[in-house]
């Protein structure tokens, strides 16, 4: 069954992550895992992309998972939880297992989801196998070194976009995986964060009760890479949707529904100014890039009204 979402319910489990990991004082990810794997109500089988995730929870010869977990590389977390997937239906077919299967779920960064990983999670959502993909999206290669990925929106700086005279940060817009995702036409694919805490849950519930893959795209606020104080992280995930940088909707069985609409949508230059990573685009030299996020943000978030019919 799964769990009841409420706090007492959810304080009297076990976490499924423990704590001693190494990730960042203020990190998301470790919110978001919990999360996860609070929301299932049954056990997980948990295939980890190379990441900060993977390299600070599983650190020879400790781990804090609490659950049967598998390392991957950077590109092959999709293909391995097929693999985990389709060995245990084989054992099932046999009668060497039996009750209510585990959840797959696979957790990585954007890098290995927008990047490195596209065509094999292409792949295996193509082949229909039941898991639960969770990208964890810091905007960037955070475990690296603060590159740039695909998920990284237009003026960033990152260590391989850097600011200067001639380049102010990185000069494309971002990838939308989440409607690429949505257009292989599984049966559910949603974007959450961590400060709607409610509303993350209660995707994940829907995205394991699905009898196919599922796909959940998370902003993960990264205070090393995005520039902010560690006790900051809750306020710029709430701040990423009052501004609709990052719109909080679901597409369950392919029909677009939005999950969160700002009462009175705060301007993008409140998310820029949260951030080391866009001091540059304060410059009034610079009002012109900035004025341009605001129009892409604008532009998104009103596709994606027309698409949940809300407009």
């Amino acid at each position: 069954m799964p769990a009841a979402l409420t706090l007492r319910a959810l304080t009297a489990q076990q976490d499924q992550l423990a704590p001693g990991h190494g990730l960042c004082a203020g990190c998301s990810e470790s919110i978001i895992v919990r999360q996860v794997l609070a929301a299932l109500g049954r056990p997980a089988v948990v295939a980890l992309a190379t990441g900060c995730l993977e390299v600070a929870t599983t650190r020879y010869p400790w781990t804090a998972w609490q659950v049967p977990t598998v390392h991957n590389a950077f590109e092959n977390a999709a293909t391995t939880i097929s693999g985990v997937e389709a060995a245990y239906r084989a054992l099932a077919r046999r009668g060497k297992v039996s009750g209510e299967p585990p959840v797959f779920v696979v957790f990585a960064g954007d890098g290995a989801t927008y990047d490195i990983g596209l065509q094999w999670l292409s792949g295996a959502l193509e082949r229909g196998h039941r898991f639960l993909y969770v990208c964890l999206n810091n905007e960037g290669y955070m475990n690296t070194g603060a590159q740039r990925s695909s998920a990284t929106i237009q003026g960033t700086w990152t260590t391989t976009t850097p600011v200067g005279t001639v380049v102010p940060g990185k000069p494309q817009w971002r990838k939308d995986v989440t409607a690429i995702v949505a257009a292989h036409h599984i049966p559910y694919v949603a974007q959450a964060a961590p400060h709607h805490w409610k509303d993350l849950m209660a995707k994940v519930q829907k995205a394991a009760a699905k009898q196919g893959p599922a796909f959940i795209n998370v902003l993960a606020p990264c205070n090393r890479g995005w520039r902010f104080e560690p006790e900051e992280t809750i306020r710029l995930s709430r701040l990423a949707a009052d501004t609709c940088v990052w719109p909080l909707f679901e597409v369950d069985e392919g029909a677009w529904k939005l999950s969160y609409r700002p009462a009175q949508k705060r301007p993008i230059v409140d998310w820029l100014k949260a951030q080391g990573r866009f001091s540059h685009l304060l410059d009034p030299q610079r009002q012109d890039l900035a004025l341009e996020v605001q129009s892409r943000v604008d532009q998104e978030w009103q596709q994606l009204l027309s698409r949940c019919g809300s407009g």
